[in-house]
């Protein structure tokens, strides 16, 4: 097994070694992490406004007119944080503010999951969803790897769930499992708007059960890729689950 301790995105993935000629199989993590506070002051008036992050130094706050992002960075602290009502709040390791907006306001977002993420930022919990910029980094794993057969831990409203299933063969297969049955119900709506409801085998529930579940049936090393943004302190027990799942070779 190779570990490959960051993808430059503050995410952690593993992969099981394959044949050169053969692409390796995946398995993607991506961290949550909290977002900065804003500091309002009276001298700050007609400027830029200062912030609070919160390892308690301050930073600039800049906004593009553009694209509408709210655009943050610490003088201290790595992370961008872009903020906006149609994304969230979201961190992300080693890159500039103007890259970042470069990338999102450059990223190749289909019609169906741009109305995906606009609903799903009305919902409570919206800061879970991935950034398009992420979804479309999984997509792409996945058609580089020609991955059939794929699973997800933690769908929430089934952003980067339904990324993937866009890309997958006809025949591919991806199980998603959550445990928040409204926002289910709003992935299952745009699986089917989609045209990829056959692809998406949905299961509600623990994802650590559901894992067992496909283990004892039977499906151990029969998966390409796998996916996991979900509750952080099982992160263990479902690396070990899905490498019994992730094909071997």
């Amino acid at each position: 097994m190779a570990t490959c301790s960051s993808l430059n995105l503050h995410h952690r993935c593993w992969s099981r070694l394959d044949l050169p000629w053969r692409p390796p199989r995946l398995m993607l993590n991506f961290h949550s992490v909290s977002a900065t506070t804003t500091v309002a002051t009276s001298s700050l008036a007609g400027k830029a406004p200062f912030e609070r992050c919160s390892s308690g130094c301050i930073g600039i706050r800049t906004c593009s007119r553009k694209s509408k992002w709210i655009i943050r960075r610490c003088s201290t602290n790595p992370f961008v944080v872009v903020d906006d009502e149609k994304y969230g709040n979201k961190q992300v390791v080693s890159v500039t503010p103007s890259l970042y907006e470069y990338i999102l306001g450059n990223v190749r977002e289909p019609e169906i999951l741009r109305q995906l993420r606009e609903e799903t930022a009305s919902l409570h919990g919206s800061q879970m969803q991935v950034s398009p910029d992420q979804a479309q980094l999984l997509a792409m794993l996945v058609q580089i790897l020609m991955a059939e057969r794929c699973i997800e831990v933690g769908v929430y409203t089934g952003y980067s769930s339904l990324a993937v299933a866009l890309v997958l063969p006809e025949s591919g297969r991806l199980v998603a499992c959550e445990r928040d049955a409204k926002a289910l119900e709003v992935a299952k709506k745009y699986y089917e708007r989609a045209g990829v409801l056959h692809k998406v085998d949905i299961k509600y529930g623990l994802a650590a059960d559901v894992l067992k579940s496909l283990i004892l049936n039977g499906e151990a090393c029969s998966y390409d890729f796998a996916f996991v943004d979900a509750e952080k302190r099982k992160n263990q027990e479902y690396f070990e689950l899905l490498l019994q799942l992730l094909v071997r070779i």
